[in-house]
């Protein structure tokens, strides 16, 4: 009976540690099938076009055979580079509060009120930025800078995107903040240290690796977000000079244009390799990030 059961627990172990490795093998396979789908369904594209002249060139004219995707990725690129600067000191700061100065009546108010901001459609986003951001831009902040601009512009994405990742980003952060020791902070104390030196001197620097993997998980999500950036950006395929010149990020030309393909196979094809770069810029991205995380890691452990 004993030899029995040690065999079964021996079954049940080697089927989990199977089951896992399968489905490990099985995300990354799709990730690969995912990435040559999109390349193949590029072909008709790449086969009339090299791929330096679509991703250098800057006209777009679908009729007329040429397809620049330089605006798109430099508007992409700009959009979720903005949405980051103005979200991560904002939820760095407020994390930090939460965790280390606010009392539990303040947590028991905020914390739904992020996890409501997180649920909330990116439409919702996309309305309040047309209705709100855009004409304060457009009538107040953008004047005293330039001598005019529509409100639908670069820093119009910036701002509705930051505040979408905004909430993410903080439940991110808290949790990070949450699993340092306590001994730390006793420890930091107990040399004469003020609050705001132990989480600025000891906390952060032993978070570090999870925010850096927070920030890349924003990041991520924030390059692919569409329709609140679709609504504000002004989708104007010309790479935007300022903050105050309209862009079209790589997912809002993918949903905005999507429905005229059908009677122009060449401008499907377009489409599915503005979704190939986006997924190789996201993949790019990624890895690099994890190359930095590992190198932080390691001097942490020197």
């Amino acid at each position: 009976m004993k030899v029995s059961l040690l065999q079964q627990r021996i079954f049940k172990d080697k089927a989990a540690r199977t089951t896992m490795l399968v489905l490990t093998w099985l995300s990354l396979f799709l990730l690969v099938a995912i990435g040559i789908g999109l390349y193949y369904k590029s072909r008709l594209l790449l086969s009339e076009n090299s791929i330096w002249e679509l991703l250098s060139g800057s006209t777009w004219k679908p009729l007329s055979g040429k397809f620049g995707f330089l605006p798109f990725i430099i508007g992409t690129l700009f959009v979720t580079a903005l949405s980051i600067a103005i979200a991560l000191p904002i939820s760095l700061l407020s994390a930090v509060f939460l965790t280390e100065y606010a009392s539990s009546w303040v947590k028991r108010v905020v914390f739904p009120i992020f996890d409501i901001l997180a649920g909330i459609p990116s439409v919702v986003y996309g309305v309040w930025g047309t209705l709100i951001i855009v004409p304060w831009i457009a009538d107040h902040f953008g004047p005293r800078f330039v001598e005019f601009t529509t409100g639908y512009t670069v820093l119009a994405s910036g701002v509705v995107l930051g505040v979408m990742i905004l909430p993410i980003l903080v439940s991110l952060l808290i949790e990070i903040f949450t699993i340092v020791p306590q001994d730390y902070r006793e420890a930091s104390a107990s040399l004469g240290a003020t609050k705001w030196q132990t989480c600025s001197k000891v906390i952060l620097r032993k978070a570090l690796p999870g925010i850096i993997a927070a920030v890349v998980l924003s990041i991520s999500k924030a390059f692919g977000e569409t329709i609140a950036v679709l609504m504000v950006c002004g989708n104007y395929a010309a790479i935007p000079r300022s903050l105050f010149d309209p862009c079209y990020p790589l997912p809002a030309l993918i949903a905005n244009a999507y429905g005229e393909i059908l009677s122009l196979p060449m401008y499907e094809s377009a489409l599915m390799f503005a979704a190939f770069i986006l997924f190789f810029i996201i993949l790019i991205f990624n890895i690099f990030s994890r190359w930095i995380l590992r190198k932080v890691e390691r001097s942490f452990k020197m």
